[in-house]
């Protein structure tokens, strides 16, 4: 067997360190308490703004029942759901995020071109209403809960028929 050279191992510089002026400084506490307690003051308007948001997401709804699989109506579907998926744990409804997670993936987050039906994308719009008119605030509401859970094993079945459709080569190949 031919003798191997030597292996040399290069460890590039952390520029990054150098860019920011070091390392990071501890988190200050103050700071974040501050922050909480800003929060905490603001609470009280979150079920207002929950219910902006609930407005937005069925205006949405609405225009892409209009205009089924129109790309514009299906991004700012997309976008709302995006919106709430955030907002809605602050807002103090986890599930309400769970539910916009999973319809996220439905209207365009991680797969890509999935195409859902929409009685499944109405579904996740109406458990959303629902959640936040009855207003199911815990994460562990069972009847919520049993919904979120329906609703993602459904999503899961529509996103692993269509990618394992797109993985197929075409019949004849």
């Amino acid at each position: 067997m031919a003798r191997q050279k030597p292996i040399e191992v290069i460890t590039p510089p952390n520029m990054l360190k150098t860019k920011i002026g070091g390392p990071l400084p501890a988190l200050d506490q103050r700071a974040i308490a501050k922050a909480e307690a800003a929060l905490e003051k603001m609470a009280d308007q979150f079920a207002e703004w929950i219910q902006e948001e609930l407005a937005r997401l069925l205006e949405a709804w609405a225009s892409y029942e209009k205009a089924p699989g129109s790309g514009p109506a299906k991004n700012e579907l997309h976008r709302r759901a995006h919106d709430l998926k955030g907002l809605a744990p602050t807002y103090g409804y986890p599930l309400v995020g769970r539910i916009c997670g999973t319809l996220c993936k439905l209207t365009g987050d991680e797969h890509g071109d999935i195409t859902a039906p929409d009685r499944l994308l109405k579904a996740h719009v109406d458990a959303v209403k629902a959640a936040v008119i009855g207003k199911i605030k815990g994460a562990d509401h069972p009847v919520g809960l049993a919904l979120v859970a329906e609703l993602e094993a459904q999503t899961k079945v529509i996103i692993a028929q269509q990618t394992a459709d797109a993985a197929e080569p075409p019949p004849g190949d």
